[in-house]
């Protein structure tokens, strides 16, 4: 009797549903909705424009953006740091993270077909950001949405978590016993991070502010420490790791977190800008040190998505802003309060 094969659990449903998806995704038009800045400067500088819809090629993806997260780069770049240098023409359009729907894929049975939900980042300014309508993405930088989340809640997901992913589990190698510091673990990144760090069974002490305490407890942080009252170096014993979300642009951070290190203990540092020679003064005092720069990788997204969806991890939106109001985001988000992530809202879901 022949043996009859059958589909991989889940493989026929999975198919319907992008068949249905296909039929369901309109064609692209031609000019799209975006925020473009003409020269750096002050939140001032976005304004609302009409711009060409961007062509994907090869094994690029075309995404129409439901939401877009802002992260501290975009204000950065905006003003004339962060990868600003990188910027070849203007006008330009800011945004690396986004939640959308595929609109075109490389080829026809692509495993992310057109009316796939999908949140990932984009390649700015190697091309255009996700302030805007459409946007173009590589397929190795995306994976599919959490269907737990909503488009708002996942598009302050992918640079930020990437980043925390990045520096407590590939750098750090948060393990069970380990005692991590954590800077500005209320943040993008640093609510991120502490709750991995946690996830995966380090001891996490984490700083921030004094209303966002007993938050970064919920978190996953076993102790917490008020940055404006409480000297970090004075009440923490020795740890493993720093992961150092402020550097030295703030009252020297970067430099007493060296002092909290064992001996060869693993520094890392996020903001570089502000302390140059963070590496020779981890030298100096015995202590290993490296930066860190995300790395948009779909497999690992993937990974998140599925704690995300499984409760493991959160992501926490504090202010969600419509795209024309992405001047009043940025001002927003250089407050320096921001608990969580700022996200924009570009489309209809």
């Amino acid at each position: 009797m022949a043996a009859h094969r059958l589909p991989r659990f889940g493989a026929l449903h999975a198919s319907t549903r992008e068949d249905a998806a296909r039929r369901a995704v309109a064609a692209p038009p031609t000019e799209m909705r975006a925020v473009v800045f003409d020269a750096a400067g002050a939140p001032d500088v976005l304004r609302e424009a009409t711009v060409p819809v961007p062509a994907p090629v090869l094994s690029e993806l075309l995404v129409r953006v439901v939401a877009a997260g802002i992260n501290p780069i975009d204000a950065k770049t905006r003003g004339g740091r962060g990868v600003s240098s990188a910027i070849d023409r203007f006008p330009s359009t800011l945004g690396f993270d986004f939640s959308g729907v595929v609109v075109t894929a490389p080829y026809e049975s692509h495993p992310l077909a057109p009316g796939t939900e999908v949140f990932g980042m984009v390649p700015f300014p190697r091309s255009g950001g996700t302030y805007a309508e459409y946007a173009v993405v590589p397929s190795l930088s995306v994976a599919r949405k959490p269907a737990s989340l909503s488009h708002v809640e996942a598009a302050g997901v992918p640079l930020a978590a990437l980043t925390a992913w990045g520096l407590v589990v590939e750098t750090a190698h948060a393990h069970e016993g380990q005692r991590m510091l954590i800077h500005a673990g209320s943040g993008g990144v640093g609510h991120f991070a502490v709750q991995l760090a946690a996830y995966f069974g380090a001891h996490v002490t984490a700083t921030g502010s004094a209303g966002n305490l007993p938050w970064l407890r919920e978190l996953g942080a076993s102790v917490v420490i008020d940055y404006a009252t409480t000297r970090f170096e004075d009440v923490v014993g020795e740890v493993d790791v720093v992961v150092d979300l402020v550097g030295n642009v703030h009252d020297d951070t970067g430099t007493r977190s060296l002092e909290v290190l064992r001996p060869g203990g693993l520094y890392i540092l996020v903001p570089t800008g502000g302390w140059p020679d963070y590496a020779e003064e981890a030298a100096a005092a015995g202590v290993r040190a490296t930066s860190y720069k995300v790395v948009p990788d779909g497999s690992v997204l993937a990974t998140l998505a599925r704690l995300l969806d499984s409760g493991a991890i959160r992501v926490f939106v504090d202010r969600v802003f419509d795209l024309s109001e992405a001047a009043a985001a940025h001002r927003e988000l250089e407050k320096g309060h921001t608990r969580g992530k700022i996200v924009l809202a570009v489309g209809e879901s």
